[in-house]
């Protein structure tokens, strides 16, 4: 072959699925050769972190951060659809509470108000 082969990102949404840290990742791709989806590539230059060429194929399994060897090394960044985190102040003391807490605060017996 004699013509360069491009692989082009996948751009219709600002979708990050997957967030490598450089300074722990050391470029060995486990995780390019283990993702179901192909939504990695190895990086061309040896040493580096693999490309996310289609953000919006993952599946968030996590098969690629439970391969790596490197902790720390790979984030999922799941959508903030599929976040499960749900937080309320409570407006007269203006204290927070979230799901799954240690100490959380007595239930609400008022009526709602009308």
């Amino acid at each position: 072959m004699d013509h360069p082969v491009y692989m082009v990102p996948n751009p219709p949404t600002p979708n990050r699925a997957i967030d490598f840290d450089a300074e722990i990742c050391n470029g060995c791709n486990r995780c390019v050769e283990i993702c179901r989806s192909d939504v990695l590539m190895p990086n061309p230059e040896p040493g580096h972190t693999p490309l996310v060429l289609y953000p919006d194929e993952c599946w968030y399994c996590g098969t690629c951060v439970l391969e790596c060897h490197h902790p720390g090394a790979i984030t999922l960044l799941h959508p903030l659809n599929q976040s499960i985190s749900v937080v309320w102040k409570r407006t007269t003391t203006g204290e927070t509470f979230r799901l799954g807490m240690l100490n959380p605060p007595p239930p609400n017996t008022k009526p709602p108000a009308r």
